[in-house]
């Protein structure tokens, strides 16, 4: 069966496709320096760390992860961001690449990269 979208709603998700492919236009993840891709929800934040080369994901982490919730979503976020650079340097990984994807680097999204910044991961 499958989603009926009226005309704004195709427009709304189209504007969304160009706005990731001009962001990943810029960048490729690589083994030497693997992409840290971001996807938040309206609940929900997930991270992982891509190598595009071979089209791998090498660490991942989220919310579901995190022990201790709690209800402001920009510090879970940021508590994401500490967890991914730990699964990140175990892995000997160091250096990567920011994938923001569609969404602004503001909020949670800023939140996810500065906790990974200070988790010891260089963008």
């Amino acid at each position: 069966m499958g989603i009926k979208l009226n005309n704004k709603e195709k427009i709304k998700a189209w504007k969304r496709v160009r706005r990731v492919a001009r962001v990943r236009a810029r960048f490729d993840g690589t083994a030497v320096r693997p992409r840290l891709a971001v996807e938040r929800t309206l609940k929900h934040i997930r991270v992982q760390v891509i190598n595009d080369e071979t089209g791998k994901t090498l660490v991942s982490a989220g919310d579901h992860e995190i022990k201790a919730k709690t209800e402001n979503k920009v510090d879970m976020a940021s508590a994401v961001g500490k967890l991914v650079a730990e699964k990140a340097l175990k892995a000997g990984i160091k250096t990567v690449v920011f994938d923001r994807r569609s969404y602004r680097y503001h909020g949670r999204v800023k939140a996810v990269a500065d906790g990974a910044r200070e988790g010891g991961l260089i963008f």
